[in-house]
């Protein structure tokens, strides 16, 4: 069943084309990924969103994941709340509307 992941981002001031930058130039080539786009949702404030094959390719992709964002985990600004420099959350499609 396919499967979507998200995760929240804030960047610290002045760094959005760096932040930007890394993401364009990222190996996004994954076993299971069929599209990835990013969400401007505030000033500074992004939202990327991954649709997968289904909730194995997502998990088998974490490490590729995480490797992507220690490449411009230095951009980011911490979100408070103990969440840290991202807030992901994933799942598998439970209904699909359109």
């Amino acid at each position: 069943m396919t499967a979507f992941n998200a995760v929240r981002f804030r960047v610290k001031p002045g760094r959005d084309q760096e932040f930007l930058d890394a993401h364009k130039s990222a190996h996004r080539d994954w076993p299971g990924i069929r599209r990835v786009n990013m969400v401007k949702t505030g000033e500074r404030s992004y939202c990327i969103i991954a649709e997968w094959d289904d909730m194995d390719a997502l998990a088998k992709a974490r490490p590729n994941m995480i490797a992507t964002l220690d490449s411009f985990r230095d951009t980011l600004e911490d979100l408070g709340g103990g969440l840290g420099v991202t807030d992901p959350v994933s799942g598998p499609v439970v209904l699909a509307l359109k």
